[in-house]
């Protein structure tokens, strides 16, 4: 029972899923500025939900939190971007030209830098705490 997660101290997966979601809202927030856009909820679930839905999905089977890792988290980087971006210019209907592929890199690197960021600043406050 001792090694069970308390209030205080709850399963690190769960923190770890907190900041990879954060990390991608980050990303759509910064992009939004980017392009002067309007900053708005619709405008950051337009572009953070598809690539979040598609993370959650794919997280479960890629034991993203139940079994963190470096090589896991890329694993889903790469899997629930590309296949995030893609949901986006689908249900937006972009057409798939140039744009598609210029949009995917980015944000293949963009978030790659957010999600590297956040998750050595956690391993960082963990091994301070230790």
């Amino acid at each position: 029972m001792a090694n069970l997660p308390t209030r205080t101290s709850p399963h690190p997966g769960r923190r770890l899923a907190l900041g990879d979601a954060l990390a991608i809202v980050l990303f759509a927030v910064i992009g939004l500025a980017s392009h002067r856009e309007a900053l708005s909820l619709g405008g950051v679930v337009r572009n953070a939900l598809p690539i979040l839905v598609v993370w959650f999905l794919v997280a479960p089977f890629l034991r993203t939190y139940s079994a963190p890792s470096w090589r896991n988290l890329l694993y889903t980087w790469a899997i629930a971007v590309s296949a995030g971006v893609w949901l986006r210019f689908m249900v937006l209907g972009h057409p798939f030209g140039i744009g598609f592929f210029v949009f995917w890199v980015i944000a293949l690197a963009f978030t790659l830098i957010l999600l590297l960021a956040w998750r050595l600043l956690a391993r960082a406050l963990l091994r301070r705490r230790a």
